[in-house]
């Protein structure tokens, strides 16, 4: 596992990149960013901005120059437009082949002709997920694919299992969701597929949920308005 970029780390690569002769390219930045960070980078890019480059490593994206004198975290807005790019760049770098999800390991939903598909990643005792569990009821002609992923408490495993056990899994997990009704599933079927979405959580880098993908494999974190959602799936060609 990539070790994260502490402030420590950060101050110390402020503190000697004075010394750091002038880079020309992303290969050389991401050379020197390497030896200077003690880490392994997953990819630079120079930015639309003067002498600007973005650096994304082990899920996060720091900035610097091309004689790394400066490295910063933190959000970068564009001064024109107001937009918040490095939000905008980690959809694009965290984003995932769609057609690589395990699908049978996922409740299926449908609703309508089915034809907008999307997934999450859920826990049955996350309230947030239980607020995006009413507000997507109002959607329409959509198949979404819900995956549990019980990282809250021991808890949140025994309900995952009792809904994943339940003859309608579906409707088990909105009776929870939505009204708190308990699943009648006792837990005792195969439940392999729940352990195995911890295990593929692990791998996309999942921290939090609800955890939405789109089909273009596009990733939103938390719970966002249905408006949002909508605007997605109405950008995103189905599938």
């Amino acid at each position: 596992m990539l070790r994260r970029l502490s402030p420590a780390v950060l101050a110390l690569a402020l503190a000697t990149a004075f010394a750091t002769p002038v880079f020309a390219d992303e290969a050389s930045v991401k050379k020197g960013m390497e030896a200077k960070l003690g880490t392994r980078i997953d990819s630079v890019t120079r930015t639309p901005y003067p002498g600007l480059y973005e650096v994304y490593s082990d899920g996060q994206i720091v900035y610097t120059d091309e004689k790394l004198t400066t490295i910063f975290l933190g959000p970068l807005i564009d001064g024109k437009t107001m937009k918040n790019v490095t939000a905008e760049r980690m959809q694009k770098l965290t984003a995932i082949r769609f057609s690589d999800l395990p699908l049978d390991q996922a409740l299926k939903i449908v609703r309508g002709d089915g034809k907008r598909v999307f997934a999450t990643f859920e826990d049955p005792n996350c309230g947030y997920c239980k607020r995006l569990a009413k507000e997507v009821t109002r959607l329409e002609n959509v198949t979404m694919y819900v995956f549990l992923l019980p990282i809250l408490s021991p808890d949140s495993l025994d309900k995952s299992k009792q809904i994943w056990c339940s003859a309608d899994r579906s409707k088990a997990w909105a009776d929870w969701m939505i009204d708190g009704k308990s699943p009648s599933g006792k837990g005792d079927c195969d439940t392999s597929a729940v352990q195995k979405n911890v295990e593929l959580g692990r791998k996309l880098g999942i921290n939090g949920t609800p955890t939405i993908f789109f089909a273009d494999g596009e990733r939103i974190p938390g719970a966002v308005p249905l408006a949002k959602i909508e605007q997605k799936l109405a950008q995103t060609p189905p599938r």
